[in-house]
């Protein structure tokens, strides 16, 4: 990101540097801020780029160091986030038209904040699906997000600016929010680590709301170590968030080394391993082999608990806008707009019917974890589609890319499974493809164990995309 700083430097690797005063917060926010323009007419990840802003925490870091402080384990690291993140005196635009003339937020997010506090310095907003309904982040607002790893191709969605702007080097890390897999498949399709933790252990204060009882916060990065930093610096409880969990933080650095051993993995099969391309469950199987797992799980209802999550967010999601839908239908994005109609028409029933399965079918599927630790499935049923792309072939089957790429996904947010997607680099020609590691709640920790072990030896990896 400098002369001394490539656009592979870990977020680790910059607050090292940064604190040893080899390199300076502001000449690597100014870096970062360069890279950002160089490549936003071939990416389109960013949608506001927040220039007074950086330039003022970067230098509030060096600053610190001059005068003896400690400037935080993220010290003048660059980060992006959704445009869904509060950032105060920027409009929060969750992607769409409609927030465009909404006033400035008036104070940052919660995990802004914190990234504040340890250092990180913020260099912008990044695209996303309007109002995060999304898969692919093809913007009818602000146009798609072009895949650094093949620019004709999807970066997924509805976090894809975030993802994208990771892969390829603009910022080594970024934070996203996943309520059906808005982080793991922007994380399969551009190539890159992510993390959609335990649901409530991250507070989603000053985010822009798309189903609360589904949404999650978590970052991405292209190593496990600068994942795990940001996780726990994420970590805390928050009385802004009615449903941010009041556990003590467990932070995950400290055991990031210490391998896999009694770690207990299974692969799901059956649904998890019938539907797809045949890469995405090579790609299981070359992480299960790697992790020496043979064991295979079947999960009964899983159908069914796709088919409720699809109840829930359209319902949550339509209530949540009508008043929108009602006075400004025309200024939103129609694939999002009418998929909102039809949930806010959907039956009260229905959505209690759904919320019910939700608690009966969790309850049914914790006691899988008594014996196992670490649930191996593929992260997209695909490698990343083209833009524009409508319909796609699963298991013989055409079907419509968007409401399918959360085929996976889907099942496991539904009831707030912690998970890693690591990132398997040219899976098919340049384009990679994630598995997902699944545990327990609260089992981050694990999974960044399996995720670094995995990285060390090769099976997984985020390298910098290198742009045409």
């Amino acid at each position: 990101m400098t002369a001394t700083l490539s656009a592979d430097a870990t977020a680790l690797s910059i607050a090292a540097s940064v604190r040893a005063r080899e390199v300076t917060a502001m000449s690597v926010t100014e870096a970062a801020l360069a890279h950002i323009t160089r490549t936003h007419d071939r990416l389109n990840a960013f949608t506001a780029v927040t220039t007074a802003r950086a330039r003022a925490e970067a230098s509030a870091v060096d600053a610190a160091i001059a005068a003896g402080r400690e400037p935080g384990p993220l010290a003048g690291v660059p980060y992006a986030v959704k445009s869904l993140f509060d950032l105060a005196g920027t409009v929060t635009t969750a992607g769409s038209k409609i927030l465009r003339d909404a006033p400035p937020a008036t104070h940052d997010a919660t995990a802004v904040a914190r990234l504040k506090a340890a250092g990180a310095v913020c260099v912008g907003a990044v695209n996303m699906g309007e109002f995060a309904y999304d898969f692919v982040t093809e913007n009818a607002h602000t146009g798609p997000t072009n895949n650094p790893r093949e620019l004709t191709r999807s970066a997924g969605g509805s976090s894809g600016g975030s993802a994208a702007a990771v892969a390829a080097g603009l910022v080594p890390v970024a934070l996203g929010t996943d309520t059906n897999g808005s982080i793991r498949v922007p994380s399969s399709f551009c190539g890159v680590w992510g993390l959609k933790p335990t649901y409530g252990r991250i507070s989603r204060a000053g985010t822009f709301p798309f189903v609360s009882s589904l949404d999650h916060v978590g970052p991405f990065a292209r190593s496990v170590a600068d994942l795990a930093q940001i996780y726990d610096t994420l970590q805390g409880p928050d009385p802004r968030d009615p449903v941010c969990t009041t556990r003590a933080p467990m932070n995950t650095v400290p055991a990031l080394e210490s391998g896999v051993g009694g770690i207990r993995v299974a692969i799901l099969g059956g649904y998890f391993s019938t539907g797809g391309d045949p890469a995405a469950h090579d790609a299981v199987e070359r992480v299960a082999t790697a992790l020496g797992a043979t064991r295979r799980i079947e999960l009964a209802g899983v159908e069914q608990a796709r088919a409720a999550a699809f109840l829930i967010t359209a319902s949550e999601g339509g209530r949540l806008h009508l008043d929108r839908l009602r006075s400004r239908a025309a200024e939103f994005d129609p694939s999002a707009r009418d998929r909102l109609i039809a949930g806010a028409m959907l039956p009260a029933a229905w959505y209690i019917q759904a919320q019910r399965f939700r608690s009966w079918w969790r309850e049914r599927i914790l006691p899988v974890f008594r014996d196992v630790d670490v649930l191996l499935a593929p992260a997209t049923p695909v490698p990343a589609t083209h833009l524009g792309q409508v319909k796609m072939t699963i298991a013989g089957r055409e079907v419509f890319v968007r409401p399918n790429l959360g085929l996976f996904t889907q099942p496991i947010s539904f009831i707030g499974l912690p998970v890693v997607a690591a990132p398997l680099p040219s899976v098919v020609g340049p384009l990679p493809m994630a598995v997902q590691l699944i545990g327990a709640p609260w089992a981050e920790a694990s999974l960044l164990r399996v995720a670094r072990h995995l990285e060390k030896h090769g099976v997984c990896a985020a390298p910098a995309a290198t742009l045409p």
